[in-house]
């Protein structure tokens, strides 16, 4: 009997082994609709094992929208980001859903912690809940700094790194220690300058206001503010004394992305990007001497041309002199290995994914 049936058999084996394999494959898969300040992102990531932070990006996705400037000049969202971010939110659902198989609960969504000052922000809430049965939760803004670091950094890292974000308005990190009881502490770090903020300190110190746009002028007034920004940063390494027996410096921001991407000129696929102090060294005059070098490059690259058509020149060179002034002054900064965290756009999502890990210790 069981010869004469062995085809069938053999068939069911081979069905029931193909749906558990598809079964356990979803489990690795998870999506994230993010949206931020001025853009819905869509991410799906295959983990492979997230306490290396080894995964792949299966697709990315984004428009953008300016949600913050519309919050910031009318304390809400207008109707028409409500309608349009529901029926994106909607669309990109059922395209995760159609195209990977996913696992509901390996989907979130989440807004930028800006969305916590929108007066309206229940209606987009309740909208996207009755379309999706599934809830828009609001990053914390005491709590992103650690979704960072949580995302930025690879778990097998944590006790051995810290991390510093270099902002429009701020730059941001922190770092985790391990407690006793397997319990971790998270400690932050703020620098209050980031790309735009310092831009401006720099630019409010021109007396001649018709001066304000003439390039060497600027930078004059950028070299002659630095001593305010080294005090900063000196006032904030020296405060955490910890840091300097930390072996491993992760950097993100768009400050890193476009030294990343101008300097190195070349599609990097590894998802942490080593560099070096004097790489930025050498960027910095570059940026500051002969300019002209990254815009031909912006003619023929792509990634170049979305790096200028982000920042200017004086943002471009405030944001290294962040960089610069933060890599040289921290304590022992030669022993460290240095890595830009070039993915910095999913690392919402890994921090989501390491805290349902039961393989990851988030035991804050």
């Amino acid at each position: 009997m069981l010869k004469k049936n062995k085809p069938q058999v053999l068939f069911f084996i081979l069905l029931n082994l193909f749906f558990t394999l598809n079964s356990f494959s979803q489990k690795s898969i998870y999506a994230g609709i993010e949206i931020g300040r001025r853009a819905i992102k869509v991410s799906v990531l295959d983990v492979n094992n997230i306490k290396k932070a080894d995964y792949k990006i299966l697709s990315f996705w984004t428009e953008r929208i300016p949600f913050a400037d519309h919050i910031s000049a009318a304390g809400e969202l207008t109707a028409e980001d409500i309608t349009r971010t529901s029926n994106t939110v909607v669309d990109q659902l059922k395209k995760i859903r159609a195209e990977h198989k996913i696992l509901e609960e390996n989907i979130f969504i989440v807004a930028a912690p800006v969305f916590e000052s929108a007066r309206n922000i229940d209606v987009l809430k309740n909208k996207i809940s009755s379309l999706t049965n599934k809830e828009l939760e609001i990053l914390d803004v005491h709590e992103e700094a650690k979704t960072l670091v949580k995302g930025a950094i690879p778990p097998v890292d944590f006790a051995n790194a810290f991390l510093l974000d270099i902002g429009a308005q701020t730059t941001k990190g922190g770092y985790i220690d391990e407690l006793k009881d397997n319990k971790l502490e998270f400690v932050p770090l703020a620098l209050d300058f980031g790309t735009m903020t310092l831009t401006d300190a720099v630019e409010k110190t021109v007396v001649n206001k018709s001066q304000i746009n003439d390039m060497s002028t600027y930078q004059e007034k950028s070299f002659d503010f630095n001593p305010v920004l080294r005090k900063k940063t000196k006032e904030l390494f020296d405060a955490n004394p910890t840091l300097e027996k930390k072996d491993k410096l992760y950097l993100s921001g768009g400050a890193v992305w476009a030294f990343s991407t101008l300097y190195y000129n070349e599609n990097v696929k590894e998802h942490y990007v080593a560099l070096s102090l004097q790489d930025v060294i050498d960027y910095d005059a570059v940026l500051k001497n002969n300019f002209t070098k990254y815009t031909t490059l912006a003619k023929t690259n792509k990634e170049a041309a979305r790096v200028l058509s982000t920042y200017d020149q004086k943002y471009l060179i405030s944001a290294n002199n962040i960089l610069v002034t933060c890599l040289e002054s921290i304590p022992n900064l030669a022993s460290k290995k240095i890595y830009f965290v070039k993915e910095g756009q999913v690392t919402w999502l890994i921090s989501y994914i390491a805290d349902r890990s039961k393989k990851v210790n988030t035991n804050f």
